[in-house]
């Protein structure tokens, strides 16, 4: 990497980290992911209760980089074509027409994504994956920054369709946000008094920035002895008997270059073993499947506690 390349994007990373937590107070950890995931040009799931600040991490992003934002509301009778868009008729001209639909926006926050048919989630499938979606076999192209963040409340399983394995894997990360300490959550509401923080969130980095910022994460050194450790995780989840599937290829993958994005979010232009510790379980555990879980049953924090436990059992490289 240049000298001083990852000081660039660490700062860009910083500036973006520093203003959405205005926003979202009390969980700069979060935030720190989901810019993360936004570096390592990958898709974000949040699962979690209502009423924690999912929307507004999302809408907090898009208003911080000032680029276009679009919020998909998924029910059960949302049409593949309502998340793409579709080739509509003119009358005037008697000719077809491509719609663009929700999707063809810079930051597309996926609302309540499991109330929405296997159907209408596969629509999400090509987007999410090559960042692009085709209709009537004509190809769309989106926009090079095309960053989903898809929201599923695990509380709730009435009327709600759990996204299959595949759907799963195209989400680099998924995190939890979780209620704020007591003391950050009296400030909010002593201090909130019907006004709107995000009303005054301005644009503080460039999207030309942002993407050179994505570039750079190529350029983070991993070391060996990191990868082996890396390597040896993904081993261990294939193995082990708490787990019934383990991580594939493309979740190594994914961590990889997660650590890479985590390393310069943290400002180093190399990657840690410590690295891999912090982001192993956002990665890695809605990629496994843990052993005798029924495909309904909210296993998603059993299978982050197996990814630590495992963590644990590493030789973690000096």
């Amino acid at each position: 990497m240049p000298d001083g390349t990852h000081l660039r994007a660490n700062r860009i990373a910083s500036i973006l980290v520093d203003q959405v937590s205005r926003v979202l107070a009390g969980k700069r950890e979060v935030v720190e992911l989901a810019v993360v995931a936004l570096l390592a040009r990958g898709h974000l799931l949040i699962e979690d209760v209502p009423g924690v600040g999912k929307t507004t991490l999302a809408r907090a992003l898009a208003k911080s980089i000032g680029v276009s934002f679009r919020r998909l509301q998924f029910t059960s009778d949302l049409m593949p074509a309502d998340v793409v868009g579709g080739n509509v008729l003119d009358p005037k001209t008697g000719a077809f027409s491509f719609r663009p639909g929700p999707v063809f926006t810079h930051v597309l926050l996926a609302d309540e994504i499991n109330r929405t048919t296997p159907r209408t989630q596969s629509a999400l499938l090509e987007a999410m994956d090559e960042r692009q979606v085709s209709v009537d076999g004509v190809t769309h192209a989106l926009h090079d920054l095309f960053f989903v963040v898809a929201t599923q409340n695990p509380e709730e399983f009435y009327g709600t369709y759990p996204l299959p394995e595949s759907q799963l894997d195209r989400f680099l990360m998924r995190v939890r946000i979780g209620y704020p300490s007591v003391e950050v959550e009296r400030s909010v509401i002593a201090n909130r008094r019907g006004g709107d923080p995000m009303r005054d969130l301005a644009s503080v980095v460039s999207e030309e920035d942002l993407i050179a910022a994505q570039a750079d994460v190529n350029e983070v050194r991993v070391d060996d002895a990191v990868l082996d450790y890396l390597h040896a995780l993904v081993l261990q989840t294939r193995e082990s008997t708490l787990l019934e599937l383990g991580a594939s290829t493309r979740a190594a993958l994914a961590l990889e270059r997660t650590v890479r994005a985590y390393a310069l979010v943290k400002g180093r232009a190399f990657a840690l073993p410590d690295d891999v510790k912090a982001v192993a379980s956002s990665v890695l555990a809605h990629r496994v499947r843990v052993a005798g879980a029924s495909n309904r049953a909210p296993s998603g924090r059993d299978a982050e506690r197996i990814i630590r436990e495992l963590l644990q059992e590493l030789v973690v490289p000096l």
